[in-house]
């Protein structure tokens, strides 16, 4: 009788699913550069959640203010008026 081969003995598991884009990873500092990219060129609902990223980059956040996008605008208000109020770093 043939034996059927265990989980671990049928080679390696398959990568995990894509990360799924939320305002929580357009926002944690620690998602890495090309998914905050990808985020700012394929979700224009997640854009004003990249702003409130301390990781965004000069440039990714100039994307973002050209492209614009739901609450990209009022985003950025809040940006400038917490560096006038000496709020951030």
């Amino acid at each position: 009788m043939k034996r059927t081969a265990s989980p671990n003995e049928r080679g390696p598991k398959p990568p995990e699913p894509p990360i799924r884009l939320t305002a929580q990873v357009a926002c944690d500092p620690t998602t890495a550069d090309d998914v905050l990219w990808t985020i700012a060129e394929r979700a224009p609902e997640l854009r004003m959640w990249l702003i409130a990223n301390p990781s965004a980059s000069a440039e990714l956040l100039e994307y973002v203010a050209q492209r614009g996008g739901p609450g990209v605008a009022r985003g950025f208000e809040v940006l400038f008026g917490a560096m006038e109020d000496g709020v951030t770093g």
